[in-house]
């Protein structure tokens, strides 16, 4: 990792209630502070927005790129999806010369970072297709839509599957380096990731991610058991 000495801190959360109680951001603002303490650099300014990730008009994020392009620094996010879901915003953020990099993904460049936002816009994209079609089929069958556990449960399959899919190069890479589920779940704790529940990762918890990651083939973590050491 090349050392980064001044960072501007960008932090989300989609809702006002969430940003009233704090849920989510101490998490996202450790994540950045430990990844500033590993680059060697310093958190310059933070900005905080409450706003959805589907919308391109964040006036925080604007100070924050306005803030980066005049002092020449980093604009740093506790993970991917916090900056955008779709690869426009993010292609707008390399052509505009903002240096950027994600604490969950600390070794990934512009480009890789490209890249993994187009995975996930196209996987988002086809989680929303196979949804629809489940919906459209059920209705076929004489399944009421408007009821309520069905559609509970459709809702909670996309978010875990979204949730799976951010996670899944982070995942990939721990593999790489040859992590065991345990020290992955480690890991995750100590870089403050929250686990789908929002609370703490433990060695089920991943295996339970890697499993779902397979089913959707979004990336190839096999092999990992659920070891003790």
């Amino acid at each position: 990792m090349s050392e980064i000495t001044k960072i501007v801190s960008y932090i989300r959360v989609s809702t006002n209630r969430q940003g009233q109680s704090g849920l989510g951001l101490e998490a996202q603002r450790e994540a950045v502070l430990n990844y500033s303490k590993s680059a060697g650099g310093r958190i310059a300014e933070e900005f905080v927005e409450i706003e959805s990730g589907k919308r391109n008009n964040r006036p925080q994020l604007a100070s924050a790129i306005e803030i980066c392009r005049k002092s020449k620094a980093t604009l740093v996010i506790a993970k991917l999806d916090r900056l955008a879901r779709n690869v426009h915003f993010i292609s707008g953020l390399i052509e505009a010369g903002v240096n950027f990099r994600a604490a969950d993904m600390p070794n990934a460049d512009k480009f890789m970072l490209h890249v993994y936002a187009a995975m996930a816009e196209e996987e988002g994209r086809r989680i929303s297709e196979r949804t629809k079609v489940a919906l459209r089929a059920a209705k076929a069958r004489g399944v009421v839509l408007g009821a309520t556990g069905k559609m509970l449960a459709a809702k909670h399959k996309h978010a875990a599957d979204t949730f799976a899919l951010r996670l899944s190069p982070t995942i990939a890479n721990m593999k790489a380096e040859g992590l065991s589920v345990r020290k992955i779940a480690d890991r995750l704790n100590y870089d403050g990731v929250a686990a789908y529940s929002g609370g703490r990762w433990h060695p089920t918890t991943v295996q339970r991610l890697v499993r779902r990651i397979e089913v959707l083939s979004i990336g190839d973590p096999r092999g990992l058991t659920l070891a003790s050491n």
